[in-house]
């Protein structure tokens, strides 16, 4: 069996009668220990865990101060944690499921129960992943053009209100490219729709194997993308449009379309400038530039003025 359980006891017999019923049944393939809530919490921080088996009374940070700090965190959201008590009042019990615990087990614990109840926990931690699974992969379905596999203009919109508004708040500079393939339409009425789209979807990938981690692109309409250049210079996002130029225009296509030579023109603005003030006003000057690229004979960048 694989995965990890945590637990967390300042008695080393409790620790070790946890982790032997466990053994005994195979629930993990890896299981580690803590002395008390700090330690077990710094061991969480360096390799996450599946489960956790914490003590309610420890020295130095109890269990509800440990809940505390697993709350805090994120990236530990889901993690079910099963609390150990001696106590047998209701209010306590209450108090750390307020706070997040999974369950609770009284001790001296009876072996089986824990078992059931550890089970019980594994199995709700595995439908929650699938279902989280299921939600990330129906947003990527949303946010993603079927045809190219990049955004799509909805989510564009939401990739570049986020990106204005750090440049904005950093005082960095951000870079907009709009990229159009240079008469696609010749493309269809020669090659069909259907070989129309391979020139979209090849070009598309084009452009996703020349973004950094942190760069972005969506199709916006048609044969038009747009790629955004976070902390990107006017010179620097001139600079990658043109070498995005360059490798479309030498990227060879497969049969029928061996013969095909494609290429695009792009448009380039910058924030900040005097000239922007606002997203609709950064498409502006990048579509005004994209128009100019167009004008003075395709296959080529242009920028907004500097």
């Amino acid at each position: 069996m694989s995965g990890c359980v945590l637990v967390i006891d300042d008695s080393a017999a409790i620790r070790d009668q946890v982790v032997r019923t466990l053994k005994d049944v195979g629930l993990f393939g890896e299981y580690r220990e803590a002395k008390d809530g700090m330690e077990g919490f710094k061991t969480l921080i360096e390799s996450k865990a599946d489960l956790v088996i914490c003590d309610v009374e420890m020295p130095r940070m109890d269990g509800y101060k440990f809940l505390q700090l697993v709350a805090s965190r994120p990236d530990l959201q889901g993690l079910p944690i099963i609390m150990l008590t001696g106590k047998q009042d209701f209010n306590s019990k209450i108090k750390g499921l307020e706070q997040g615990a999974s369950d609770y087990l009284t001790k001296p614990f009876d072996s089986g129960e824990l078992v059931a109840r550890v089970k019980v926990q594994l199995k709700i931690k595995s439908l929650q992943d699938e279902l989280k699974q299921a939600n990330e992969q129906l947003k990527r379905l949303t946010n993603i053009d079927h045809l190219t596999g990049l955004f799509n203009r909805r989510y564009l919109a939401e990739i570049l209100e986020a990106e204005f508004f750090r440049a904005k708040r950093n005082r960095e500079s951000l870079s907009l490219v709009i990229v159009d393939i240079d008469f696609f339409k010749q493309v269809n009425d020669t090659y069909g729709h259907q070989n129309g789209d391979v020139v979209l979807a090849s070009v598309a990938n084009v452009v996703q194997q020349h973004l950094r981690a942190y760069d972005s692109a969506a199709r916006y309409g048609g044969e038009e993308f747009v790629v955004v250049y976070p902390g990107t210079s006017l010179e620097g996002g001139a600079a990658a449009a043109d070498r995005l130029r360059q490798a479309v225009l030498d990227f060879t296509f497969p049969p029928p379309l061996q013969d095909l030579t494609v290429t695009i023109s792009a448009g380039v603005a910058t924030y900040p400038s005097p000239l922007i003030d606002n997203i609709d006003s950064l498409f502006r000057q990048a579509d005004e530039a994209l128009y100019r690229a167009k004008q003075n004979g395709r296959n080529r960048v242009e920028t907004m003025p500097a």
